[in-house]
């Protein structure tokens, strides 16, 4: 090893890495960005929308995707399919079901405008918990809740939990068909993402969907060609570089995800990140990212006239506190029952990956 850098495949067998910290500090990203938008009501006050025509929350997500992509195809082509299966479950679904009911039936009463009978009788509520549970709708609403606010919709980040979803089976089925233990095929696919990006670009901005699949894809490769990936800052710094130089072009949102993609993987095991110190031990990044949104419309509700940065210490303080419980009460007991679930079940051997 001597003479040349590590490459990712290397840095994943020390004992660290900062893709934990790396998730936390992304969803508090996407709260300092909500609070731009959840106050003003306009999205193009975030002041990095302005400067890159994205915000500093769709940057988060993006970041967010790119490690999903990464760190899921290990768990598929380490564990097989099984665990694969009943930990994304675990890991996605009873937060969100713990987090839906507790805005439902515990923030909505508290802080409708209508009174108890009539908030509880409201079909709007039923159809609030129906949709934000089976189709990730951020934008359903609660009855007399926010109705004052720019936004009234209370769980405004659901919606890429859909695309994440759909990312997972998407690693399922490429998994079970045997695409992943033929690594150039996921490479393929990156790249018919990355074009498609530049294509989508002559049309105008490239679709959420396409966004959000590439950057899964292009994590998805880097763990799948990870002994040939080294961990060197410059790629990717070449890639962003290249991105603004080419700003206002077709290129510019490829190359700004390419960029970013390689760039959250390889911070992951900068020596900054990939300490003990900053090995969390509780994984506060998904009730962060799930209580942020109705915190931040609650206090919008209480302090109308407030700025954006008068309310992001309360929200981002309140939020960590919800996350916190969350993982004690919620997620972390859901992800023990794991190996109960498993237990009977016989082992299923993951292929592994090839040229």
């Amino acid at each position: 090893m001597s003479g040349r850098p590590r490459t990712l495949g290397e840095a994943l067998t020390g004992p660290h890495n900062g893709f934990g910290a790396l998730r936390l500090a992304l969803a508090v990203a996407v709260v300092v960005s909500h609070a731009f938008s959840v106050t003003t009501g306009r999205v193009a006050d975030e002041p990095l929308h302005r400067l890159t025509g994205y915000t500093l929350g769709e940057h988060a997500v993006n970041g967010f995707f790119a490690i999903s992509g990464f760190l899921v195809t290990m768990s598929f082509t380490t564990r097989g399919w099984r665990d694969y299966v009943v930990a994304r479950l675990l890991r996605i679904g009873p937060g969100l079901v713990a987090a839906t009911l507790a805005v439902a039936f515990l923030l909505g009463p508290i802080l409708t405008a209508l009174p108890p009978g009539a908030y509880f009788a409201s079909t709007d509520l039923w159809r609030f918990v129906l949709r934000t549970l089976t189709t990730f709708k951020s934008s359903a609403a609660l009855p007399g809740l926010f109705t004052g606010n720019p936004f009234t919709f209370p769980m405004g980040t659901v919606w890429t939990l859909k695309y994440e979803t759909l990312c997972y089976a998407g690693v399922l089925a490429a998994g079970l068909a045997g695409v992943l233990a033929r690594r150039g095929a996921a490479l393929a696919l990156a790249f018919a993402l990355f074009l498609a990006l530049i294509a989508a670009g002559f049309v105008g901005p490239p679709p959420t969907a396409l966004r959000l699949a590439f950057l899964f894809a292009a994590g998805a490769a880097l763990y799948l060609w990870r002994d040939r990936v080294p961990v060197l800052p410059w790629p990717s710094l070449a890639l962003l570089a290249a991105s603004l130089v080419l700003s206002g072009t077709e290129l510019y949102p490829a190359l700004l995800f390419a960029g970013s993609a390689l760039a959250v993987i390889t911070l992951a095991f900068a020596p900054a990140l990939a300490r003990p110190s900053l090995a969390l031990r509780r994984d506060l990044s998904y009730g962060t990212y799930l209580y942020g949104w109705p915190i931040q419309q609650s206090l919008r509700q209480l302090w109308p006239g407030a700025d954006p940065l008068t309310l992001l210490v309360p929200s981002l303080a309140l939020t960590l506190v919800m996350a916190a419980l969350s993982w004690q009460l919620v997620e972390a007991p859901a992800l023990a029952l794991k190996g109960r679930l498993l237990r009977a079940a016989p082992a299923s051997a993951p292929r592994p990956a090839t040229p």
